[in-house]
């Protein structure tokens, strides 16, 4: 993340994203594949990190060993061979990326779903514990969806209703208002919202 300044002096805080350009590897047609859809290929790579499976199927789309590929549903006339970059966005556009949110590990509940903490002092053993989890003789168990210690990020997330601040074409660079998610240098995908 870094910041640019408008031209009324305001600051706006933005996330810079490397977007393309994208090879079109692969189309889906809704007759023969039962959906449609165009596969996007990013993130150049030297052919033996790629495996001989993925290598031909890039290369029947005259396509560069690229690590990753990603299908975007009902996406226009692109062909096979086409290239998408960061002009298909615009300023003031709204987005959305996804991507996968940086793991943390094994967690306990209060970093994991804001649980408060229980008294310090007088002998309290339950500093950071859950409390109760479950009533007692009558159910006998504990109901499925109790929110518990475990593992924390590392999933699947989707931010919505981005403003994409500004385009760089020259550099393929997309500034999106506000944090994504996931690491630095992290894969994500972002498309049009709305």
């Amino acid at each position: 993340m870094t910041q640019i300044f408008r031209e009324d002096g305001t600051v706006v805080p933005v996330t810079v994203i490397e977007a393309g350009p994208c090879r079109v590897t692969a189309v889906r047609d809704a007759e023969r594949d039962g959906y449609a859809a165009v596969q996007l290929a990013f993130d150049e790579v030297p052919e033996h990190k790629l495996t001989r499976a993925q290598l031909g199927h890039l290369r029947k789309a005259d396509a560069p060993a690229m690590a990753t590929l990603v299908e975007f549903r009902d996406e226009g006339d692109l062909q096979v061979g086409d290239s998408v970059t960061v002009e298909a966005f615009e300023p003031g556009q709204r987005v959305k990326v996804a991507g996968v949110a940086i793991g943390k590990g094994f967690q306990g509940t209060i970093r994991r779903h804001g649980f408060s903490r229980g008294p310090a002092t007088h002998g309290s053993h339950n500093v950071r514990a859950p409390g109760s989890i479950g009533a007692s003789a009558d159910p006998a168990r504990v109901f499925k969806g109790v929110r518990m210690p475990g593992q924390t990020g590392a999933r699947r997330i989707t931010a919505r209703r981005l403003e994409v601040a500004d385009v760089d074409s020259e550099r393929n660079l997309l500034l999106v208002k506000g944090a994504v998610p996931g690491p630095r240098n992290g894969t994500v995908e972002v498309r049009s919202d709305g």
